[in-house]
């Protein structure tokens, strides 16, 4: 089910974003895109070491982008105005994810319509490793 602003509601549940394999090959694509040396993203056995588990471990801002890309597919159309998240877990190689979200708040004006959302990311392995807010605004 896709959403558009036309048939949202508050409550309505958004189309969920699933990554059935956190490939922590693509860790090192990332590194180099952010500039992110950190050899937790890269070296399991930095991993070990620093008593931080057995897997290598995602960068935030990778994990970020699977509700970016939720909101952008839920909400065609959309500009994201902000986005208020809280990292409460990592996200490790190997890992299946989903992010998905439900409306809040629906403000419409003769500017466009403004959407707020509370929006999280799930590790099937454990649950909750994100969760927040975003405003999404569709003009007119």
């Amino acid at each position: 089910m896709t959403s558009s602003a036309s048939n949202l509601t508050v409550g309505t549940a958004l189309q969920p974003f699933r990554l059935e394999f956190v490939d922590p090959e693509w860790m090192k694509t990332w590194a180099v895109a952010l500039h992110d040396p950190n050899p937790i993203h890269l070296d399991v056995e930095v991993v070990k070491a620093k008593g931080l588990g057995d897997r290598v471990i995602n960068q935030g801002p990778a994990n970020l982008a699977y509700i970016i890309n939720m909101l952008k597919k839920a909400i065609p159309g959309s500009t994201i105005e902000s986005l208020d998240v809280r990292y409460v877990d990592n996200v490790l190689g190997g890992d299946a994810v989903e992010a998905a979200g439900s409306v809040t708040d629906i403000a419409i004006d003769a500017s466009g319509t403004r959407i707020t959302c509370d929006v999280w990311l799930k590790a099937d392995a454990r649950d909750l490793v994100i969760k927040g807010v975003a405003v999404v605004s569709i003009a007119v």
